[in-house]
């Protein structure tokens, strides 16, 4: 995957430490990488946040940016993901390991999902406890697997497989005490 000529000159700006190349990065991505955040964070201030940390990561480490092993969009959105492990890491109290190798996955109706509009659903997401919201996004959003998020966040694929399921179970049941469907 290529970025293009554009981006190149943009990212050599960044690297020379040109204010305004960093500007134009930050508008050309804002929107796409704050609604990465908003799907890790429970509120527009901790998004805000996660944003500009991985903002910074991103200035800082751009002359490690490879164009041929990913586009810019896919390389600065995981770094986005990372800065918000991070944040959940400094800001969760108490890390659960509950480990469970065969969890039952609650049935949720894919007709009431589809009923709700982006926006619905989002609001949902981030009633879900921190880790949870967490292991949900990684997984459902971001597509990564059990094993690839346990070593990302530091728990077992169980425990990441119990996350999961504990999200779902929790979204149905807000589904329905919201009575949205």
């Amino acid at each position: 995957m290529y970025s293009s000529p554009a981006n190149i000159d943009l990212i050599q700006g960044c690297i020379a430490n040109d204010r305004k190349s960093q500007e134009q990065l930050y508008k050309q991505f804002y929107t796409s990488m704050m609604n990465i955040c908003m799907r890790y964070t429970n509120n527009e201030n901790d998004a805000i946040e996660v944003l500009h940390n991985g903002f910074l990561k991103v200035y800082k480490n751009l002359q490690k940016f490879d164009p041929v092993k990913a586009s810019l969009y896919t390389w600065m959105r995981s770094i986005m993901v990372h800065s918000a492990i991070d944040f959940l890491r400094q800001n969760t109290r108490h890390n659960r390991n509950i480990e469970i190798d065969d969890v039952n996955e609650p049935y949720i109706d894919s007709e009431a999902v589809d009923k709700l509009n982006v926006q619905e659903l989002l609001k949902l997401i981030r009633k879900l406890p921190p880790a949870t919201q967490t292991i949900f996004n990684l997984y459902i959003m971001e597509g990564y697997t059990h094993k690839e998020i346990g070593a990302m966040v530091g728990i077992s694929e169980g425990t990441s497989k119990w996350h999961l399921s504990e999200a779902r179970r929790l979204l149905q049941k807000l589904i329905k005490s919201e009575q949205l469907v």
